[in-house]
């Protein structure tokens, strides 16, 4: 089991290629991820409100899949932490709780203004947008990464989608430096 815990926001879990990326790598044992419930429900509720071409049973059925996939990626219990903490967004103290719960090094996540570096940094933990995240697993484990990036374009089947075709979904998604690593690794 990878020793490098992430703790996924919801925001990175929505866009669905970087969820789908996040995922493979974690198959791929580059990392360990973790989620709540909480979370889980936040992604799938706001997507549902932007894409009315996708249903409530659609959305429960990837949650579902995520969670068998990731048995130990659910954190629970996390609730007690959240009034001793403190963020610029009172509503993102389950993230760090959840965080500090699992004892995730890491919070992956787009929403870094929300989670002030220093004060994570007192409490051992330290954010990172995805694009960094992913830039860094690419850096550090690339044969791994990159057989993560291929299971992923291979998965695609509804469109099929091409190696080139995902990484400007990517790139799209705010990822360019991921995109672009991976571009130079195909």
């Amino acid at each position: 089991m990878p020793a490098l815990i992430a703790l996924l926001d919801a925001c990175v879990l929505y866009p669905v290629p970087i969820r789908d990326l996040l995922l493979q790598l974690a198959s791929a044992d580059l990392y360990q991820p973790k989620w709540t419930s909480q979370i889980q429900a936040e992604w799938s509720r706001n997507l549902l409100v932007n894409r009315p071409d996708l249903t409530s049973g659609q959305l429960q059925r990837t949650i579902t899949l995520m969670d068998a996939a990731f048995p130990d990626a659910e954190v629970r219990a996390y609730k007690a932490l959240i009034p001793t903490l403190t963020l610029p967004d009172a509503n993102d103290r389950h993230v760090l709780a959840a965080a500090l719960k699992s004892q995730a090094q890491v919070i992956v996540t787009a929403n870094l203004k929300d989670f002030p570096a220093p004060y994570l940094a007192t409490l051992g933990i330290e954010r990172q947008h995805p694009d960094a995240f992913i830039s860094q697993l690419l850096e550090q484990q690339p044969t791994q990464a990159l057989a993560a990036f291929r299971q992923q374009v291979a998965y695609l089947k509804n469109p099929p989608k091409t190696a080139l075709e995902v990484l400007g979904s990517l790139r799209k998604s705010g990822l360019p430096t991921t995109a672009d690593r991976l571009a130079a690794l195909l």
